[in-house]
């Protein structure tokens, strides 16, 4: 049976995007690594070789293709590419990229001005103070757009967005 391309980049490149970076430090790297193994895979696929599991097939590629980046580069990494050619991408870890992936398409949904003060908060660390001193506005419009922001999330995700949210 052969797959719709677009339907697995559009279902799996943000995930591998967030699992390649678990690994590299250099956004426009893990892109690269990722977009090469949709190019490869798409190449094998036009040759008539497609793999059993397309989700499998492209975690691994990206996988050693991580492996080979630092091997590559020499680069810090928060986990060394001897360890990392031991490690399998388990289940838990591909459906924990795919939970962080749509988390951060339900980011990327939320008003500017909304998203922007929720990653000063959650991801920065800021006080509501520190945001409506930075960003000139009330306590009070910080504290009801981080609630606003945090009932999106809760009610347009599943409740296991919550459970990861707390970053």
């Amino acid at each position: 049976m052969r797959i719709d391309i677009d339907h697995l980049f559009r279902l799996y490149y943000r995930p591998l995007c967030l699992y390649a970076a678990r690994f590299l430090n250099d956004a426009d790297e893990v892109e690269d690594i990722v977009q090469g193994a949709f190019v490869t895979f798409w190449e094998k696929r036009s040759a008539g070789r497609e793999p059993d599991s397309p989700k499998s097939y492209l975690y691994r590629m990206v996988h050693n293709r991580c492996i080979d980046a630092l091997r590559l580069s020499g680069k810090d990494c928060p986990v060394s590419a001897e360890s990392m050619a031991e490690a399998v991408p388990d289940e838990e870890t591909v459906d924990r990229s795919f939970v962080w992936a749509r988390l951060w398409t339900a980011i990327d949904a939320l008003p500017p001005k909304r998203r922007e003060i929720l990653l000063m908060n959650k991801r920065d660390g800021l006080s509501h103070a520190a945001i409506a001193e930075r960003l000139g506005i009330s306590e009070s419009t910080v504290h009801n757009q981080l609630t606003k922001a945090m009932q999106t999330l809760r009610g347009g995700a599943d409740k296991i967005f919550f459970h990861f949210f707390l970053w």
